[in-house]
């Protein structure tokens, strides 16, 4: 049983950074400026648990629309783990997002944990990293995403995600900024994929990224990987797109950490073969 002189708090995009910091901590190399685009997201959904005014465990429970909701960042600091702080966070987290589906990618390890609070695996997802050899391609269907196609891209993004999540995207692909790009695909004058690649702690990550065939994500990869040639890349995958697997190993990139996906609720049915990246684990 926990201690009962804890309090839950939310935390402001200050807040944001540490549980950057402790995911670092962890292993799972977040994004450098990941911290606003996390909390245009959902400004309540991330939450500390304190103890005698030190930030023992935190969670984030970001709800999207009024249906769904993602759970990342379940953390509680090595020195307070095993005293029940790790549930006292978890289970606010399940009360902010009563009532809706819920997503998690969690570690493997804690997958019989989750099942407990009722959540099913539904597909297992891997990040694969390796140093990125690749030139950016000089192809006329690729082009920068500004202020202009945004919406359209935002649009495009529901395919693949189980709710509207535009406040999030608008600040994950703002233009111009320089830790950041995103690139998107039009043939016959139509958009049939988009993928951001991003500074992260080590190297770079890309995600979103999807795409309506092989070839197009191929090309997406290429350019996005291409303008961080050299330089350490990482891609999160659903191990269910064959396609996908291939991809990361056609340019050499390696399986270095497994997820499980789950779900509380309904299985929203993704189109796993069209999705190559998710954004994050830690907001889906």
């Amino acid at each position: 049983m926990a201690p009962l002189d804890t309090e839950i708090r939310v935390m402001d995009e200050d807040g944001i950074l540490t549980m950057l910091d402790w995911a670092a901590q962890e292993g799972w190399n977040p994004g450098e400026d990941d911290a606003q685009s996390y909390y245009a997201a959902d400004p309540g959904g991330f939450l500390g648990c304190y103890l005698n005014n030190q930030l023992v465990s935190m969670v984030s429970a970001v709800q999207y629309g009024e249906a769904y909701g993602f759970l990342g960042f379940y953390i509680c600091h090595p020195e307070f783990r095993r005293q029940g702080l790790g549930a006292v966070i978890w289970n606010a987290a399940m009360k902010r997002l009563e009532g809706r589906t819920i997503g998690l990618d969690g570690v493997v390890e804690e997958q019989d944990n989750y099942a407990k609070s009722g959540f099913r695996l539904v597909h297992q997802n891997m990040r694969y990293s390796g140093l990125s050899d690749v030139t950016m391609p000089m192809d006329q269907r690729i082009s920068i995403i500004g202020k202009g196609i945004l919406p359209s891209i935002i649009e495009y993004d529901r395919n693949y995600f189980p709710a509207e999540r535009s406040a999030f995207l608008e600040r994950w692909m703002e233009p111009m900024n320089p830790m950041r790009r995103g690139l998107y695909l039009v043939e016959e004058g139509i958009v049939r994929g988009y993928g951001v690649i991003r500074a992260a702690r080590d190297g770079y990550r890309i995600g979103p990224m999807a795409a309506e065939t092989p070839e197009g994500a191929d090309l997406l990869f290429r350019a996005l990987a291409g303008s961080a040639k050299g330089q350490m890349i990482n891609i999160d995958l659903p191990l269910p797109n064959e396609q996908a697997v291939e991809l990361a190993e056609r340019y050499d990139l390696s399986p270095v950490f497994a997820t499980a996906r789950m779900y509380k609720g309904q299985d929203p049915n993704l189109p796993l073969d069209k999705i190559y990246s998710f954004a994050s684990y830690e907001l889906g």
